[in-house]
C-alpha cells in the first residue's frame, strides 16, 4: 500500500511557546540575487550599485547588499511558520548589526515568543497572532539582525479554543539608539562618500521636511520576489488561499518599493540600518500603483556623518477590478533609520 504524507505548514493550534524553528536553508547572496532584486525595484542606492564606491567606503571588495534584499531573504527564511498567513501585522526592532556583502551567507533561526488567539467574529474563521523572534547570522557566526514580526495564522478547526492570550510586551517597542549607532562600522570612510558624491548630505538635510515623491510604481512580478527569497506564504502565490480571492502582495515588496522611492528624494542616503516599526495598514495587490511621502524627523550626528529618522507613508491607487478599489489608500506606516555621510 502506498504511503501518503501530507506536506503543509502549521496552523495556529500547532505552535508552542518557546519552540525554535530552524528548517530554512542557508542562503548565499549572489550577484544574481542582487541583479534580479534591482530589476524589480530600480533602487538607486549607490553602495549596492557601484562596486568601486562601495570598496572605497567599506573596504570590502564585494558591493554592499541592498538592505531591502537582505531583509526580504531573512524574512523568507522564517516563513515555514507562516505558510497559512492571512496577514503580517507588524515588524519591530530590526537593526542591521553587521553589514552584508555579495557573497555572504545568511542563516536564520525563528522562535515563537507569543501566542494570542483572536476573538471570533461572526462570518470569519478563527485566527491567532503568532509573535516570532528572528535571529540572522552570517557564515562567520556574527549576528546580522534580530527582529520580531507577527503573522496572523488561521486555526485548523472552527471550534478551536486554545486559551492562548499572551502579552507581547516582551517585544521591544523602542530601539536602543546606542545599539543602532554601534552598528555603523568604525572603519567605513564616510568622508570619501561625502567628498566624491555631490548633493545634499547629512549636514545639509533639514528636519521637519516632507518629501512628496511624484514618480509612482506599479506592483508587478510579486510572486517572483516571493520565490526568489524562499517565502512560503501561500497567499502570495495561490489566490484560492487568500482572504481576498486574489493573490496578496508580500509586505516586503511594498516596503522595498517604499525604500527605493525614498532614495529618489534622499539621493545620498547610503543605506537603511534599522526599523523602529513597520505596520501594514491595508493590503496591496498586483497592479496597485504606489506612491511615497517621506518625512525627516530627527538627526543623530556620528564622528562621520550621521543617522536620520525617517517616517515613510505609502499610498496605493487601485482600479475597480481590485477587491478593495480606491485612490490614496494608505498601505504602509514605516519608521526607518538611514545612514548619511
Amino acid at each position: 500500500m502506498t504511503k501518503r504524507i501530507e506536506i503543509s505548514g502549521p496552523y495556529f493550534e500547532d505552535f508552542n511557546l518557546g519552540e525554535e524553528l530552524e528548517d530554512a536553508p542557508s542562503v548565499t547572496i549572489t550577484s544574481g540575487h542582487a541583479a534580479f532584486h534591482q530589476a524589480l525595484f530600480g533602487d538607486r542606492l549607490r553602495l549596492a550599485l557601484d562596486s568601486t564606491l562601495s570598496k572605497a567606503v567599506t573596504g570590502k571588495d564585494a558591493p554592499l547588499v541592498n538592505p531591502g534584499l537582505l531583509c526580504n531573504v531573512a524574512i523568507g527564511q522564517t516563513t515555514w511558520a507562516s505558510q497559512h498567513v492571512k496577514a503580517n501585522l507588524f515588524y519591530r526592532g530590526l537593526v542591521i548589526k553587521n553589514p552584508v556583502f555579495v557573497g555572504d551567507t545568511l542563516h536564520t533561526t525563528t522562535k515563537v515568543v507569543g501566542l494570542k488567539q483572536n476573538k471570533v467574529k461572526p462570518g470569519r474563521a478563527p485566527t491567532g497572532m503568532v509573535a516570532l523572534e528572528m535571529l540572522v547570522r552570517n557564515q562567520h557566526g556574527q549576528e546580522v539582525m534580530k527582529f520580531w514580526r507577527c503573522p496572523m495564522i488561521p486555526c485548523r478547526n472552527a471550534d478551536t479554543n486554545t486559551g492562548y492570550d499572551d502579552s507581547f510586551d516582551s517585544i521591544p517597542s523602542e530601539l536602543n539608539m546606542e545599539e543602532v549607532k554601534s552598528a555603523i562600522p568604525e572603519n567605513w570612510n564616510l568622508a570619501h562618500y561625502r567628498q566624491t558624491i555631490p548633493g545634499t548630505h547629512f549636514n545639509e538635510l533639514e528636519t521637519d521636511t516632507v518629501y512628496v515623491i511624484h514618480s509612482r510604481d506599479t506592483i508587478t512580478s510579486a510572486p517572483e520576489l516571493v520565490r526568489l527569497t524562499l517565502n512560503m506564504a501561500t497567499t502570495h502565490t495561490d489566490a484560492t488561499t487568500s482572504a481576498y480571492g486574489k493573490r496578496l502582495v508580500y509586505g516586503g515588496h511594498t516596503i522595498t518599493m517604499a525604500g527605493a522611492q525614498t532614495v529618489r528624494a534622499i539621493k545620498n542616503l547610503m543605506t537603511f540600518v534599522a526599523w523602529r516599526k513597520c505596520d501594514h495598514t491595508a493590503p496591496v495587490f498586483e497592479q496597485d500603483i504606489l506612491r511615497t511621502e517621506v518625512s525627516v524627523i530627527q538627526k543623530y550626528a556620528l564622528s562621520q556623518g550621521g543617522l536620520v529618522d525617517f517616517h515613510v507613508d505609502v499610498f496605493a491607487e487601485r482600479g475597480d477590478q481590485s477587491p478593495e478599489p480606491g485612490k490614496d489608500i494608505k498601505v504602509l506606516d514605516w519608521d526607518v533609520i538611514g545612514l548619511m555621510a
